[in-house]
């Protein structure tokens, strides 16, 4: 007997998928697709294994502006180990230090103020960044070391939730820009107390500014017997963008292509969320009165 491939549907929106611990966020993807039997769907920035949390899982047209969610703000509740630095930051890793813990929790509120603001990171060598072409944790698990240089980041609140000295576990809520590495933050902080950290718990609470109520686990759906209702609308991702509607007329020509001109206007240089009547139909680029298209969706969808 012949196996039948399965069809794929066409599915679009965005799920709030709450990661569980251990499983990669490509594997978590590929879940995910396969529950939803979706035909096209990419995740918006990686978690590690060892995390927790909010991976925004785009699906169909959404994946066109997958990356305004790579590029927005984050939020994570983190729990670091003190007195112990690992060759990964987490504890996936290998310890490579030890070291009695002395400090008091002035120390550690003196040195969070270190780590808020505008500060430069220097990634750490397990991370996906591509040197040549290939991803930086390869060379690390080869024992190389490639030169990295500091990258501008924003750390907007690093807030102190509590210090255990019975156990040396410090518990931290940081909400930053993109690219900042949480490991990196704690293994900076471990070796400016000079006693060194690594991350035991890591959760992401936020992504841009999604709602943490909407997130789900994958047993919650598994267990549903229809799933599409939970997904979050196409131009989700762009809530942070103004938005335009525009005449039947104007939605046209955006959707071929064309620029136009507007007829009220502020002057401006930005992005903004386009609509035909209650229609989105993507994403365009207005310059004062001058409007182009930059992602269009499929009118069909």
């Amino acid at each position: 007997m012949m196996n039948v491939k399965k069809t794929r549907r066409d599915l679009h929106g965005v799920l709030l998928l709450d990661k569980p611990q251990g499983m990669t966020s490509n594997d978590a993807l590929q879940k995910v697709k396969w529950l939803f039997n979706a035909k096209k769907a990419g995740h918006t920035g990686a978690l590690d294994p060892l995390a927790t949390g909010m991976l925004p899982i785009c699906f169909g047209e959404a994946t066109k502006f997958s990356q305004y969610l790579l590029d927005s703000d984050k939020r994570y509740q983190v729990i670091a180990k003190l007195g112990e630095r690992t060759d990964t930051s987490d504890a996936d890793g290998q310890i490579i230090s030890t070291k009695t813990v002395t400090i008091t929790e002035p120390d550690i509120q003196q040195a969070l103020t270190h780590f808020r603001g505008d500060i430069l990171q220097v990634p750490t060598m397990f991370s996906a960044l591509k040197y040549q072409g290939k991803p930086l944790y390869e060379y690390a698990r080869q024992g190389m070391v490639i030169e990295r240089e500091a990258r501008p980041i924003t750390v907007y609140e690093n807030q102190f939730l509590g210090f255990d000295a019975s156990n040396n576990q410090l518990s931290l809520e940081i909400h930053c820009s993109k690219g900042t590495y949480i490991r990196t933050i704690i293994d900076d902080l471990g070796e400016l107390l000079g006693c060194g950290a690594h991350v035991i718990y890591l959760r992401r609470l936020q992504v841009a500014n999604y709602p943490i109520a909407k997130m789900l686990t994958l047993d919650a759906l598994q267990a549903m017997p229809e799933r599409d209702h939970v997904l979050m609308p196409v131009d989700s991702p762009l809530q942070a963008y103004s938005m335009i509607t525009l005449t039947q007329a104007q939605g046209s020509a955006i959707l071929l292509g064309r620029i136009i001109e507007l007829d009220s206007y502020t002057p401006t240089k930005t992005l903004v969320r386009l609509y035909q009547g209650e229609q989105f139909i993507g994403l365009g680029s207005q310059l004062d009165n001058k409007l182009s298209p930059k992602r269009l969706i499929a009118t069909a969808t």
